[in-house]
């Protein structure tokens, strides 16, 4: 197999597309001013070829903040693409299109990967897909699209979760994720007062939660939401920790960017050395994939915020290039598998 990356900073769809040719699988990000159009465009341009789309920045060794970013995987790939609608409040009612999808497409967790672009309810979202995708060992890496739209087959789409099921026939695939951050001391808390509707986390260990990290860090009200970018919380996911950003403060209280739940097990985060990180990543990929034929990654925009303002983010992806044919997207949060988190890097690894 081999994957395209095309992109026009002015939202040329047609500049995007030229050299690609006989795609098997498409992902379309776009800006929000041309999205539906470009959805339209696409599905005329290449009619019948799965594809889905989504409202966010994509790169390969270079960001396309504006305008329109295409992915597109060619040669010995077969694809599905569908959609789960109401996804805020019944996720389940269209699984019987991801599984006759999953038997369409054939194969096992060994040689597919299902890839997502979600409008929101993510958690709840990937409760659902894990429950089908697990019964083959097939591994998700997505994210959420900007503006509660996503579009699946040339289609628009709110309230819903775009997918696409990839089997690669010239050899494995595998998921990744990237976490930079560390627990910093000892910190350890349990959240309380949650409002689970609207990511609100009230309390830790019964103290109001702004005033906790505020005593801990020294920060004021208007600095607690860059300084997530340094100290996010984390959530104890059996023996993984899920990032949890800071999306701002509610009078005592903190909007997070992920859900939380009363009793679930915070502990507070700090940046580590993340070129190290993403050195070692690298490396892990390597080891595992000798020979390489694409690399699909999803990093999350604090982390992109975050890079740049340390001058890193063109290294970093010179860096990823360094793997091969590596392109992304830029998410507002971060898919692995059932785990919705954020602040993160989520990838698949094709051979």
């Amino acid at each position: 197999m081999k994957q395209f990356f095309g992109m026009s900073r002015q939202g040329d769809l047609s500049q995007a597309l030229s050299g690609l040719s006989s795609p098997r699988f498409i992902m379309l990000m776009s800006n929000e001013k041309q999205f539906e159009a470009h959805v339209k465009e696409l599905e005329k341009r290449f009619p019948g070829v799965p594809s889905i789309g989504c409202i966010g920045m994509s790169y390969q060794t270079k960001v396309a903040e504006t305008g329109v970013g295409v992915v597109a995987f060619t040669g010995d790939v077969s694809a599905a693409a569908n959609v789960l609608e109401q996804v805020s409040s019944m996720p389940v009612r269209d699984i019987r299109r991801l599984e006759e999808d999953m038997r369409k497409v054939g194969g096992s967790g060994r040689d597919v990967i299902c890839l997502d672009f979600c409008s929101g309810n993510d958690a709840c979202v990937l409760t659902t897909i894990n429950a089908a995708l697990r019964k083959k060992n097939i591994s998700l890496v997505g994210g959420t699209g900007d503006q509660g739209k996503v579009s699946a087959n040339g289609r628009v789409y709110q309230d819903a979760v775009a997918y696409g099921l990839v089997r690669n026939h010239n050899g494995r695939v595998k998921a990744y994720k990237e976490n930079i951050y560390h627990q910093m001391g000892d910190y350890q808390f349990i959240a309380s007062h949650t409002d689970r509707a609207n990511y609100i986390l009230g309390a830790l260990n019964g103290k109001p939660a702004k005033q906790v990290y505020q005593d801990i860090l020294h920060v004021t009200d208007e600095e607690i939401l860059t300084r997530t970018f340094q100290n996010p919380f984390g959530k104890l996911n059996g023996d993984d920790v899920c990032i949890v950003s800071i999306k701002e403060v509610k009078g005592s209280a903190l909007a997070c960017f992920r859900q939380v739940n009363d009793s679930d097990v915070l502990m507070l985060l700090e940046l580590g050395d993340y070129r190290a990180v993403v050195k070692e990543t690298i490396a892990q990929i390597c080891r595992d994939f000798p020979r390489r034929s694409a690399i699909f990654s999803v990093n999350c925009l604090f982390r992109y915020k975050l890079f740049s303002q340390q001058g890193y983010m063109d290294e970093y992806l010179r860096e990823m290039a360094s793997l091969g044919n590596h392109a992304g997207f830029v998410g507002y949060g971060e898919h692995y598998n059932n785990r919705f988190v954020n602040q993160s890097m989520t990838c698949v690894v094709f051979e």
